[in-house]
C-alpha cells in the first residue's frame, strides 16, 4: 500500500521536519507545557487509525474506579458542540461524540468529560469536581502543551510504529524516535498465540528505555448485547456459534477486518455493511440494514454492530420492532498477554496512589 504511494515521500519529509521542529520546542522549554499536581495519565498512539485506545482507556478506568475517585477527558472526535462538556444522559452521541457517550453509559460512576484543549479541560474538571483523583487522557499523546504525569502508547502488532513512515507517506504522526516520551508501550491487538520467538523480535526491534515497560495486549470479544432495551428478548446468539444463522454485520469503526473475519468464520450467511469511522448513521443508512437483513435466505438471523457503532445506532426511534429485536452488539475488551495483567496494574495503581493530591490547585 505504501508503495502505491512513493510520490508522497517528499511530502513526508517535509511533515517529519514540521512536526520534528514542534517536539524540539517543547523539549526544550522554549514552548510552554503545563504540569498538573494530580495524577494524569494518557492513553494514546502516534499513528493515523485504531490501535485500540478506547478499550484500553476503558481497561483503565474500570482498574482504577474501584479505589479512586475517576474522570475521563476526551476530544470528543467529530461532536458538534464546543467547549467543555460533561456526558450526561441528556446528551446524544452527536453533541458528546461516540466514543466519550459510550465510556459515559458503561461507567456511571465515572466522570466523561469532552474538550479539545486538555489543559482547559484539566482545569474545568479539577474546579468544578475538586474531589477527582485522577484523570485519564483519551487519544492526547501529540497534546504537548499539557504534560501527563504517565502516558500509555499504543502501537498496533501489524503495523508496529518502528516499521512505519511520516504522514502522508505512511501513518505516522510524528516520528517514532518519540516513544521515548511513554512510560509503557503497548502492542495491542496482538495474536493471543504469539509466540515466544515473535514477541522476543518485536522487544529487540522496539529498543525500548530502560526506564519503559513493555506489554502485548490482544482484542477480546464479549456475550453480545441488545443494542436496544427490549422485553422478552430470549436468548443471546454466542459470537462464536452463529453455524446456520445468517448475519448482516454493521461497521463504522477504522479496521472492521478482524471482525469481519471472526464473524465470517462462523456465520453461515455474511453481508457486511462497511461505513467509514465514526459514521453519523442516517435514515437511508438504516433502510439499507433493513434490506440487508430481509436479504438474508436463512431463517434464523441476525444484526451485528459494535459497542460504538451502537451507541449511534441505538438513538434511532423509527427502527422496525423485528429489526430492533435482531440488533446486538459486540463489547471489546483486551486481555494482557503472558500473565503480565498484575504487574500493568500495580504500576498504574502505585502511581495514582503515591501522587493523589487533596487540593484543589492545579499547577505545579
Amino acid at each position: 500500500m505504501i508503495n502505491g504511494r512513493i510520490f508522497l515521500y517528499p511530502l513526508s519529509l517535509l511533515y517529519g521536519v514540521i512536526t520534528g521542529l514542534r517536539n524540539f520546542l517543547y523539549n526544550t522549554g522554549i514552548l510552554p507545557s503545563v504540569e498538573f499536581n494530580i495524577p494524569v495519565i494518557c492513553v494514546g498512539n502516534i499513528t493515523v487509525g485504531g490501535t485500540g485506545k478506547t478499550p484500553h482507556t476503558e481497561y483503565l478506568a474500570d482498574l482504577l474506579r474501584k479505589q479512586f475517585r475517576v474522570a475521563v477527558l476526551s476530544r470528543g472526535y467529530k461532536r458538534n458542540t464546543g467547549g467543555f462538556l460533561v456526558v450526561s444522559s441528556d446528551l446524544n452521541s452527536e453533541q458528546s461524540g461516540d466514543e466519550p457517550m459510550q465510556i459515559a453509559v458503561k461507567f456511571p460512576d465515572v466522570l466523561v468529560a469532552v474538550e479539545k484543549n486538555r489543559v482547559k479541560g484539566v482545569r474545568k474538571i479539577m474546579d468544578l469536581y475538586p474531589d477527582t483523583e485522577v484523570i485519564i487522557l483519551d487519544d492526547g499523546f501529540q497534546h504537548r502543551r499539557l504534560t501527563p504525569g504517565f502516558s500509555v502508547l499504543l502501537t498496533d502488532f501489524s503495523r508496529l510504529i518502528i516499521k512505519d513512515h511520516m504522514l502522508p507517506y505512511g501513518n505516522l504522526r510524528e516520528n517514532h524516535s518519540n516513544i521515548r516520551r511513554a512510560d509503557i508501550i503497548i502492542v495491542s491487538k496482538s495474536p493471543a498465540d504469539i509466540s515466544p520467538i515473535q514477541r522476543r523480535l518485536i522487544v529487540k526491534e522496539i529498543d525500548k528505555a530502560p526506564y519503559q515497560n513493555l506489554y502485548f495486549t490482544s482484542i477480546s470479544y464479549k456475550p453480545l448485547r441488545l443494542v436496544f432495551n427490549i422485553n422478552g428478548k430470549g436468548a443471546l446468539p454466542e459470537l462464536n456459534r452463529l453455524f446456520g444463522t445468517g448475519v448482516v454485520l454493521v461497521t463504522g469503526i477504522a479496521n472492521p477486518e478482524p471482525l469481519k473475519k471472526l464473524v465470517e468464520s462462523t456465520a453461515g450467511e455474511l453481508i457486511h455493511l462497511q461505513f467509514p469511522d465514526h459514521y453519523r448513521f442516517r435514515d437511508k443508512d438504516l433502510q439499507a440494514v433493513s434490506e440487508a437483513y430481509e436479504k438474508l435466505k436463512l431463517p434464523i438471523k441476525y444484526i451485528l454492530t459494535t459497542e460504538k457503532d451502537s451507541v449511534r445506532l441505538k438513538e434511532f426511534t423509527n427502527i422496525a420492532e423485528p429489526v430492533k429485536r435482531a440488533m446486538f452488539y459486540i463489547p471489546v475488551g483486551i486481555d494482557f498477554l503472558n500473565d503480565d495483567r498484575d504487574e500493568f496494574d500495580k504500576l498504574i495503581v502505585d502511581y495514582v496512589r503515591k501522587n493523589k493530591r487533596n487540593n484543589r490547585l492545579s499547577e505545579i
